[in-house]
């Protein structure tokens, strides 16, 4: 579903770039320059011209209220907070779990509850299901239970997951599959470069599948690092991939990832090199924020 809606994805990144800029214009009393008034007048054109265009990139669950935000015991599961707090735990569960041949997709939140913590921050029981987006519409559910535990202090920190899934273990592993794309490409004169993963009519081979999947799997890293109440992160495009040299019998990529805040609609760039072994697993080694916006400084959180 992520791949029919691209294009319009592209259409919100533009927009939400030229909202930074005038967020950042409004925010002074004078313009300091010609080059500013010329980006803001462009940009309120802009959104003037496509805000008819905009359409979520995918069906979003009932809106929330501030008491939605505020309330603890029960939530209602199709209510954003349940959801947001379930896609952290997925974020989890795909940083343990994910490889070439093997990430999760969110199904459905089936029940879910918050309590403040004295510690300050608030927690979230959640009960959902998942499945394995690489086995398709084939693959069989798998239910899972987590504690989500979002601090609230003055930095931002990373939220705290413990995760239980049923049968996790029973769920065929690839291990014939990853050993033949690692000696497949680990030879260094098969290195593997590749721009728009799905492109932007959500079209991808299947040749590029496994590192798409890896993409995702390194870009949950960054997800899950980066989530608070207030987000929920997916990606949306491998932007990019280059194979680097390695010398310790890991595939070494460089990603440049795409990711979609759906509550702010903004689309977010980051570069990130990767590790991959079938005996390792997936390990983030770096990243780095890239702007899209000419006045971003820093990144969402």
């Amino acid at each position: 579903m992520l791949c029919a809606h691209w294009s319009r994805l592209r259409r919100v990144s533009s927009r939400s770039c030229c909202a930074t800029a005038l967020r950042s214009t409004h925010s002074s009393t004078r313009l300091s320059s010609s080059p500013e008034r010329i980006m803001k007048t462009f940009c309120s054109v802009w959104l003037l011209l496509s805000v008819v265009e905009l359409s979520p990139a995918q069906e979003p669950p009932l809106p929330e209220t501030a008491e939605d935000m505020a309330s603890t015991g029960d939530l209602e599961p199709t209510h954003y907070p349940a959801r947001r707090a379930a896609q952290v735990a997925l974020h989890y569960l795909n940083t343990r779990h994910g490889s070439p041949f093997r990430v999760f997709g969110l199904q459905q939140v089936h029940k879910a509850s918050a309590e403040d913590v004295e510690a300050g921050g608030r927690k979230y029981k959640l009960d959902f299901s998942v499945t394995d987006w690489a086995s398709g519409s084939a693959g069989p559910a798998l239910r899972c239970s987590a504690d989500v535990l979002f601090p609230r202090t003055e930095r931002h920190s990373a939220p705290d997951v413990k995760l239980r899934c049923e049968a996790l273990q029973q769920i065929n592993r690839t291990v014939q599959e990853e050993e033949a794309f690692y000696q497949k490409h680990i030879p260094p004169d098969s290195a593997v470069s590749a721009r728009d993963i799905p492109d932007s009519y959500g079209n991808m081979s299947e040749e590029m599948q496994p590192f798409w999947r890896l993409a995702r799997v390194a870009a949950s890293f960054i997800m899950l690092r980066e989530s608070s109440e207030n987000t929920e992160f997916n990606m949306v495009q491998m932007a990019s991939v280059t194979q680097q040299e390695s010398s310790e019998e890991q595939l070494m990529l460089e990603f440049v990832v795409l990711l979609h805040d759906l509550p702010s609609q903004e689309i977010v760039q980051w570069k990130l090199l990767a590790s991959w072994s079938p005996d390792r697993g997936v390990r983030v080694l770096q990243t780095e924020w890239q702007p899209r916006c000419p006045h971003a400084t820093k990144p969402p959180n």
